[in-house]
């Protein structure tokens, strides 16, 4: 899943981006409103870390253009006030959730995945695909009762695969969704992941979950 950092505080931004992808997030970061506006018109993310006092353009300005534009990425806001008016302000601007700072990295964690669950209309953590298990929060997946081992990368292609199940995905949309800024690979990693998942997850079984759609993508899903 990306995420995007919005934080002006240098040694704050680049924690919060170090402790994202610890959890395995895919984490751009940026210092002021106005990059957060180029990275959020050029990217799709999964979600948004929005910081509300900003240099230039506020995060509350961001908000609002971005909501404008009918950008619906849920868009979680950082603040130090804690007053009422402002959380109602900040969510009355499109925010879909509020956290007052100091807070604990263990909730906000916790708040994204239920931003990233809302969006894609989850109940909870684990997404269920014929006998395809994949708990997101405990990033681990199994078939037919069978844990099946997977590098933090093929979880991340798997999870993104699974939380769009049904839909079928571009190169470029897997691509944007599990990859940052600065990856620099070849065109063809997502074919290279596809493969692995494929070897460990379709080969050997009688149906097969991850489908080719000639000249589109991939999606996992059921077939009868």
């Amino acid at each position: 899943m990306r995420v995007l950092v919005v934080e002006d505080q240098p040694e704050m931004n680049a924690l919060l981006v170090r402790q994202l992808n610890e959890a395995h997030y895919s984490v751009d970061g940026c210092l002021n409103g106005n990059d957060a506006l180029d990275y959020l018109a050029g990217g799709a993310y999964d979600a948004v870390v929005l910081d509300v006092m900003l240099p230039g353009v506020d995060g509350l300005e961001v908000l609002r253009r971005r909501r404008a534009a009918g950008d619906k990425t849920p868009v979680l806001l950082l603040t130090a006030r804690d007053g009422v008016e402002d959380r109602v302000r900040g969510l009355d601007s499109g925010a879909d959730d509020y956290l007052v700072k100091p807070f604990a990295l263990a909730e906000l964690l916790a708040r994204l995945r239920v931003l990233i669950r809302r969006r894609s209309d989850q109940v909870s953590d684990v997404i269920a695909v014929g006998d395809l298990r994949v708990d997101c929060a405990a990033r681990t997946a199994a078939r037919g009762g069978q844990n099946i081992a997977l590098s933090a990368r093929e979880f991340a292609v798997l999870e993104y695969l699974a939380r769009n199940a049904g839909v079928v995905l571009s190169r470029e949309r897997i691509s944007q969704g599990v990859w940052n800024y600065d990856y620099e690979g070849g065109s063809n990693v997502v074919d290279v992941y596809i493969r692995y998942l494929r070897k460990k997850i379709d080969e050997g079984r009688d149906r097969r979950l991850i489908h080719t759609v000639r000249g589109v993508g991939y999606v996992l899903r059921e077939e009868p």
